[in-house]
């Protein structure tokens, strides 16, 4: 079959809709999400670095997060946004897996990022005294280091074995930007590395979830045990963003991958990956901040700061 193979050097990405009418609607959806992504994270970075009462364990692994998804949506929102307004959509092959290698390296990233802000709540919550000791910076670091290191070797393999892949039949990818499911669906010689892809994407996925599962687990035992109602919603409260970001992630993430790839449908398949790749990192900052009493104040202190810096009288030279 490689003798009469002619082997692709780029892609198409078919993106959302042929039709020229739809492409600018689409177009200005896509900056703004991708504005307020980048304007919500970075908020949300600068926030928590000059803010003395958001420097906590739980504020690192947030400010974390934020870096995380504006990574992750970089990789994918530009190149959309560009395709969107120009007639060709040709990606070089090496373009194309290079977008699959970190996106996928920072996806995995964000999945165990979130497992050890779940095992920052379950210490919070079911060991308080030894909070500050359990989650001290020689712990923390290493959490976020070792997800970095998940999730680029994740990302490694899966792009070690994507590439190998023949292509020949068509070099038309079903989708708005390079990801396993509708690159897999174009290789006739696919079946050894979807088994593994889906292996490394069910023990990322189903890993992480592990690991958020049991520390609520825990952490709902231990809030049952609180007499008073009053007790129980402020040891609940401080994880509902938590359990949000949690559950809206690994919805669409469940729902895309772990599935047979050969049943990738073009129109059903990107409503989810839009949502995880663009809608989400959007969502993150607002999730943590709408209800965070801690973060709302910081907000409010930091204005405070800002506005009484302006009204200072101009010195007269």
């Amino acid at each position: 079959m490689e003798e009469n193979c002619t082997w692709v050097t780029e892609f198409i990405l078919l993106g959302f809709s042929e039709a020229p009418e739809q492409q600018l609607p689409l177009f200005s959806v896509f900056l703004v999400i991708y504005i307020i992504t980048l304007t919500g994270n970075l908020g949300m970075i600068l926030l928590i670095k000059t803010s003395n009462r958001l420097h906590t364990p739980m504020y690192f692994f947030l400010c974390s997060l934020s870096v995380v998804d504006i990574c992750y949506s970089s990789v994918i929102t530009p190149r959309t946004l560009m395709n969107l307004v120009t007639d060709g959509k040709p990606i070089s092959f090496s373009a194309c897996f290079a977008q699959l290698y970190f996106f996928v390296a920072w996806v995995c990233t964000e999945c165990f990022l979130l497992a050890a802000m779940a095992y920052d709540r379950y210490v919070a919550i079911c060991d308080p005294l030894l909070y500050a000791a359990a989650m001290s910076q020689r712990v923390c670091i290493p959490l976020v280091a070792g997800s970095c290191l998940i999730g680029f070797s994740n990302a490694m393999i899966t792009v070690s074995f994507t590439s190998r892949l023949l292509y020949c039949d068509s070099n038309i990818i079903r989708h708005f930007f390079c990801d396993t499911p509708p690159l897999l669906a174009l290789s006739s010689n696919s079946y050894v590395t979807e088994m593994v892809i889906s292996f490394l994407a069910g023990l990322t996925t189903i890993g992480s979830l592990f690991i958020i599962l049991c520390s609520y687990l825990f952490i709902l035992s231990t809030v049952l045990k609180i007499r008073s109602a009053q007790g129980r919603h402020k040891a609940f409260s401080t994880c509902t963003s938590h359990l949000t970001a949690v559950t809206v992630f690994y919805g669409t993430l469940i729902f895309t991958y772990l599935r047979p790839n050969k049943s990738y449908s073009l129109g059903r398949d990107q409503v989810a990956s839009v949502f995880y790749t663009v809608v989400v990192p959007m969502l993150n900052p607002l999730i943590y901040s709408l209800r965070n009493k801690d973060v709302k104040e910081a907000f409010r202190q930091s204005l405070r700061v800002f506005q009484d810096n302006n009204s200072l009288p101009r010195q007269l030279y």
